[in-house]
C-alpha cells in the first residue's frame, strides 16, 4: 500500500449482494466509470468475494465488495455462500442488486432482515430497469437503476453517502495530546518489519499525532535513551511496538506515560475494555489448554515472527504450562470458538471496526477471552497498569 492511499480499514465498504446475473459487476463498474469487475452473461461469473478499493463522490474512500450470487445451488456454491456471509461483518453499507425483470424474492428479503438485525443500512437496487417499459417506483428503501445506460447512477451514489451513519471524530492517540506535545514512537526495525517502509499502525499513529497539531519523534528501542537526552523536556507520551515493551519500559524514566500502538488500536476499534478484562484467563491456563492467536492480516512470515513464533514462546515461559496453540490469519476467523481457553489477536489495524467488534461479540456470546497482543505483553512484563494510565477509565480495577 502506498503512504499516500487511505488504508483499507479507514475506507467505508460497501457490499453487493444478489443473484446471479443482477449485475453486480455491472452495476461496480457504472458506479466507478470504470471497467474495474469483469462483466459477463456467463451465470456466476464472480466466484469468490473480490475487494476494490475507489474514490466514490460525495462518500470519499470506500471499498467496493463484489460477491457471487446468492442462488447457486451447487456443492461448490454453498461454499461460495459461506465466504459471502463472512463479508457481513465487514460491511458498513450493503446493496441488494435485483434483476427489475425478476423481481425480489424470498432469499433477497432474507438476507436483508438479516444485514438490518446487524445494523447495516442496505438499499435495494431494482437493475436493468431499461428492459422495462416502464421504470418501477422509487422508494424509502429501494432505487430503480440502470447500469446499462446509467439511468439514475447519480442519483445511487448519493443514495449510497446518505446511509453513511454519520460518525464523531475518531482518533488514535490525538484526543490525549494538546498543540505542540511531543511524542517519541519507538519502532523497532528487525527481520520482521518491512522493507522501505513502516508498518500501517506506525504511519496511521504519527498521521495522528500529526493531525492534532502534535509533534512525533521516531526512534528505533536501541536510540530510545538518546532520543530522550537530546529533548528539552520530557515527552507527553511514548508509545512502543509490544514487542519491545520490557526494554523500553526499563528504558523510560516512570513519570513518562507508556503505552503501545497495538493497545491504542485496541481503544481505537472499540474493544480494549474487554480485552483487558479476559487477562484472568492467562494465568488461568492448564495444561493442555487451546489459544488461537489470531491476526487480521496475511503478512509473510519470518523466522521471529511475533504471531507464530515470539508470542507462543512467550506465553508458554510465563505461565509454564504446555498450550497447545492454533493460528488464524486474515479473514480465516473461526465462527466456532468452543475448545479455545483464550483468544489472543493481533492490534486488528487491518480491519475494519465492525470486523473486529464483530470477532470480539463472537468471542463473548460463546464465553471465550479475548484480548491483545499490547495488553497481554503488558501484563506479562509487569507493566499493565502503566501502560493503561493514558487511559484511566480502563485502567481501574485491572490486574498485572
Amino acid at each position: 500500500m502506498s503512504l499516500n492511499e487511505t488504508p483499507l480499514a479507514g475506507r467505508v465498504h460497501i457490499g453487493l449482494f444478489g443473484r446471479r446475473n443482477a449485475g453486480k459487476s455491472s452495476l461496480i463498474n457504472a458506479l466507478t466509470g470504470q471497467e474495474v469487475a469483469i462483466v459477463s452473461p456467463v451465470a456466476g461469473t464472480t466466484t469468490d468475494p473480490v475487494s476494490k478499493t475507489m474514490e466514490l463522490l460525495p462518500l470519499g474512500p470506500v471499498v467496493f465488495v463484489d460477491t457471487p450470487g446468492l442462488d447457486d445451488d451447487t456443492a461448490l456454491g454453498q461454499k461460495r455462500m459461506e465466504k459471502t456471509l463472512q463479508q457481513l461483518e465487514k460491511i458498513d453499507i450493503a446493496l441488494m442488486v435485483v434483476d427489475a425483470t425478476a423481481g425480489k424474492g424470498a432469499l433477497e428479503t432474507d438476507l436483508e432482515a438479516r444485514l438490518r438485525g446487524q445494523g447495516v443500512p442496505c438499499l435495494t437496487v431494482l437493475n436493468k430497469t431499461d428492459l422495462l417499459a416502464e421504470a418501477p417506483a422509487t422508494g424509502a428503501d429501494t432505487l430503480p437503476v440502470s447500469a446499462a445506460t446509467g439511468v439514475n447512477i447519480d442519483a445511487l451514489k448519493e443514495r449510497i453517502a446518505a446511509l453513511r451513519p454519520e460518525q464523531a471524530p475518531k482518533w488514535i492517540v490525538g484526543d490525549l495530546l494538546a498543540p505542540g506535545d511531543v511524542v517519541v514512537l519507538v519502532t523497532p526495525i528487525d527481520s520482521a518489519a518491512p522493507k522501505g517502509r513502516l508498518i500501517l499502525p506506525q504511519q496511521q499513529t504519527i498521521r495522528d499525532i500529526l493531525d492534532a497539531d502534535a509533534q512525533a519523534i521516531v526512534t528505533k528501542e536501541t536510540g530510545l535513551e538518546q532520543a530522550l537526552k537530546h529533548l528539552a523536556a520530557p515527552p507527553k507520551m511514548v508509545i512502543t511496538d509490544s514487542q519491545v515493551f520490557g526494554l523500553v519500559a526499563k528504558t523510560l524514566p516512570k513519570d513518562i506515560p507508556l503505552t503501545s500502538f497495538s493497545i491504542l488500536f485496541a481503544r481505537y476499534k472499540g474493544i480494549l475494555a474487554h480485552a483487558v478484562h479476559s487477562l484472568g484467563a492467562l494465568d488461568a491456563l492448564r495444561d493442555g489448554d487451546r489459544v488461537l492467536i489470531s491476526e487480521g492480516c496475511t503478512h509473510h512470515r519470518q523466522c521471529e515472527d511475533i504471531g507464530t513464533v515470539k508470542m507462543p514462546r512467550w506465553i508458554a515461559e510465563h505461565t509454564g504450562k504446555a498450550i497447545d496453540f492454533a493460528f488464524s490469519a486474515g479473514n480465516a476467523f473461526p465462527q466456532d470458538l468452543a475448545g479455545n481457553a483464550l483468544v489472543v489477536h493481533c492490534g486488528g489495524c487491518m480491519l475494519p471496526d465492525r470486523a473486529m467488534q464483530a470477532r470480539m461479540a463472537a468471542a463473548k456470546r460463546q464465553q471465550v477471552p479475548m484480548t491483545n497482543y499490547g495488553i497481554l505483553i503488558a501484563h506479562m512484563n509487569g507493566i499493565l497498569q502503566r501502560s493503561l494510565a493514558p487511559f484511566p477509565e480502563y485502567a481501574q480495577g485491572t490486574v498485572g
